[in-house]
């Protein structure tokens, strides 16, 4: 009797395990055999999948982030909760996970750096992977505004400092290899008391 293969259920799962390849490895030091290896399946199984590493790497950030990005529409979806709230618990969701990911962000920057000096350029990278992160984030915002929640600020910039404690979260995690994510909790309660009108 022959064996019905769920394709894309293996390729969520050749995902997952890729994902703690990186992450062990360093991306620097993974192979397609390594993949291979961890997921049980031959390197000629796993060319059906994918090109190469380095697509593998992309789709499995791009899984991750869209994991994390429906958590987050759940809670701004709940027009229960303020939107203050709300935001509260988006950017606290966002600081734990990337506690939970900062061996990848350190994998992440490595690529980055590579990308770099391959010519190209990594921020463009980086913005396609977050547009929709972005976009939620300024849902909350709108929301909140339009509730007279929020003080009437400029989306576009309140959006870019929001990102950029996300950003420095993330650097103070994975390169500066700190515990403490109280501080940055901290650091988000004190921002979103200063968009309270």
């Amino acid at each position: 009797m022959a064996t019905i293969v769920e394709h894309e259920k293996r390729k969520h799962e050749i995902l997952q395990r890729a994902l703690d390849v990186f992450i062990d490895e360093g991306y620097e030091d993974v192979t397609f055999q390594k993949i291979a290896d961890r997921c049980g399946i031959t390197r000629t199984t796993l060319y059906i999948y994918f090109k190469n590493k380095r697509e593998i790497f992309l789709w499995s950030i791009k899984q991750m982030m869209e994991n994390m990005e429906q958590t987050l529409a759940k809670i701004i979806q709940d027009t229960t909760a303020s939107a203050e709230r709300a935001l509260r618990e988006v950017l606290r969701n966002i600081i734990s996970e990337c506690e939970k990911n900062k061996k990848l962000f350190s994998v992440i920057l490595v690529y980055l750096i590579q990308l770099q000096k391959t010519g190209k350029d990594p921020e463009r990278q980086v913005r396609r992977r977050i547009i929709r992160l972005r976009h939620l984030l300024s849902e909350l915002i709108i929301r909140g505004i339009r509730n007279g929640e929020f003080k009437h600020v400029s989306v576009k910039n309140t959006n870019e400092m929001i990102y950029s404690i996300i950003e420095s979260s993330i650097f103070k995690l994975s390169v500066l290899n700190q515990e403490n994510i109280a501080e940055m909790y901290n650091v988000v309660s004190i921002t979103v008391d200063g968009m309270t009108a």
